[in-house]
């Protein structure tokens, strides 16, 4: 039993150029690429020792997965150089020369991943800053209630006198606008809003 759990927690690192032109060659072109991830996966099956030739036991890394593809479906590259990590029977199998465009690509996520883990750790920061500041406001509140009740007693008070105030003066304000008496207007000025001017004659 011993035995076994040391063979599980054994890592085996080993580093590989797989050759892919031969076996892509045969394939027709619209499969040529697919043939040739079965291909790296049939290599380390065979170079790592895996039992029954499972290939669902290799997993192969997103950046080469990328660069096989990189071509497209019809145009596989013909040679991959490959670092393959052993843990237990998973193998998992990483791509050691990336082209350029790829290794931006990969330095760009890396950023990413390391930006978010800050933002991350800040917001728990805030998040235990807030809960402290919570739970001080609730002890502080049970302190201060007695307090907070007399105080909301007299703004009480104080909003219902300024709300009947100012009712007062609306109805006050409303009262002297109607007995507010409208001059008689004389001919002249009912003219003038009419638009009618003595000296023209209807022009």
């Amino acid at each position: 039993m011993a035995e076994k759990e040391i063979k599980k927690s054994i890592k085996v690192e080993k580093e590989y150029v797989i050759p892919l032109r031969e076996k892509c060659r045969s394939s027709p072109s619209y499969k040529k690429t697919p043939k040739a991830v079965k291909t790296v996966k049939e290599f380390l099956v065979k170079h790592m020792k895996i039992r029954d030739r499972d290939l669902n036991k290799i997993k192969i890394d997103s950046y080469l997965n990328e660069q096989l593809w990189i071509k497209g479906i019809k145009k596989p590259i013909y040679k991959v150089k490959v670092k393959a990590v052993k843990e237990g029977d998973i193998v998992r199998v990483y791509a050691t020369d990336l082209p350029s465009k790829l290794k931006f690509k990969k330095l760009r996520e890396e950023k990413g991943e390391i930006k978010a883990k800050i933002d991350a750790e800040k917001q728990k920061t805030l998040m235990e800053k807030a809960k402290e500041s919570i739970k001080g406001k609730k002890d502080s509140k049970e302190d201060s209630k007695e307090e907070s009740t007399e105080e909301k007693i007299e703004e009480e008070e104080k909003e219902e006198t300024s709300k009947v105030a100012q009712e007062q003066i609306e109805k006050d304000s409303t009262k002297s606008m109607k007995h507010v008496a409208k001059p008689k207007s004389t001919k002249e000025s009912r003219n003038a809003q009419v638009g009618y001017n003595s000296t023209s004659r209807g022009r």
